[in-house]
């Protein structure tokens, strides 16, 4: 579990086809302090669901797993990617910048006001949402620190992005479909 607020940015140095793997999600599987790089194994569902990580000097942003006593700063953040969206509009506004992305249709019933959604691997809050037939459109801004320390600073319209919805909104989700907290009579 992590929490989606990023403590570095790294680059992927190589990329090696293992043929046929078990491997679940990613798995760190060496580490090599004196050259500060470390491998892992990535499972072929991970990386068909995953955009830019099988490309040799993208950049990726990194984060220690949550641990039990640790602060929750940003939400809750699997590392599990539910879509790919594309960058619709990045540019500066203000003293901030306005990141708009087309999230695919299966996720915009996840995507609200003010709610939480993780780009990236990044923890943000959607500043407003659009829907389409074509795909659910969210605008987000982000401060300086996050353009200047992540890797979304490199984003160009037509980026493709790792998209992962609120685990809250996915658990909701579920309880609704088994009927397990009520449709209807609810107040904001």
């Amino acid at each position: 579990m992590f929490t989606g607020i990023i403590t570095g940015v790294g680059r992927i140095a190589a990329v090696h086809d293992l043929g046929s793997s078990s491997a679940h999600c990613m798995t760190v599987t060496g580490f090599d302090p004196a050259a500060s790089q470390f491998t892992i194994d990535i499972s072929a569902e991970s990386l068909d669901k995953t955009a830019g990580l099988a490309d040799a000097g993208a950049a990726v942003n990194l984060e220690k797993a949550l641990r039990a006593h640790d602060r929750l700063g940003g939400h809750i953040v699997s590392g599990h990617v539910d879509g790919i969206g594309t960058v619709s509009h990045f540019a500066p506004q203000g003293e901030s910048w306005e990141l708009r992305v087309v999230a695919p249709p299966p996720l915009a019933r996840f995507l609200a006001y003010k709610g939480s959604i993780t780009v990236n691997g990044v923890s943000l809050t959607v500043n407003s949402v659009k829907d389409a037939a074509d795909g659910t459109e969210i605008s987000i801004n982000l401060i300086p620190h996050t353009v200047e320390n992540t890797g979304l600073g490199q984003l160009r319209t037509g980026s493709r992005v790792n998209l992962e919805i609120d685990t809250v909104a996915r658990y909701v989700e579920r309880m609704l479909q088994a009927g397990v907290l009520p449709t209807t009579g609810l107040q904001p």
